[in-house]
């Protein structure tokens, strides 16, 4: 029965440091500015997405951004501009059926990350993308995705 006790006042020992070791190591909370900034660099990648026009990518895009995907069972990534150069300039042919949301921004101080569901339908993907705030402007730095074929 000691033992019982004990690991019980053990755990919440250690459930009460992590809760107090979590909201010391928060850190900077970002403005409104700033999760507006952070929003508008993701919804300019969605905009592009939902035009097929490469100026939405590069607005959301920093120039030094990479993407990273498995196909295949490998690695591949692609720079800004070679993800750029794929875009065709005009909406897919089946827009009117594809569906793109925003599930979730965390932003704290100059950096955060978005959620991104793109259903389609051939393909639901999610995106996860990294953006950061350089020179006052928010863009998508990094971008990472799951690709589930239907």
């Amino acid at each position: 029965m000691k033992l019982y006790i004990g690991s019980t006042i053990a755990v919440a020992l250690v459930v009460l440091g992590s809760v107090l070791i979590t909201s010391e190591a928060r850190g900077t909370p970002a403005s409104s500015e700033d999760e507006a900034g952070a929003r508008k660099a993701v919804e300019l990648y969605l905009q592009g997405h939902a035009t097929g026009n490469p100026e939405h990518f590069r607005a959301a895009f920093h120039p030094d951004m990479k993407m990273f995907f498995i196909r295949e069972g490998a690695l591949n990534q692609r720079t800004a501009a070679e993800y750029i150069s794929g875009v065709s300039g005009k909406p897919a042919a089946d827009e009117a059926r594809r569906k793109r949301r925003i599930v979730s921004l965390d932003v704290t101080g100059e950096v955060g990350v978005a959620k991104v569901e793109l259903d389609y339908p051939d393909a639901f993907l999610t995106d996860y993308l990294t953006v950061i705030k350089v020179d006052g402007s928010w863009k998508v730095i990094n971008k990472v995705f799951h690709r589930r074929a239907r």
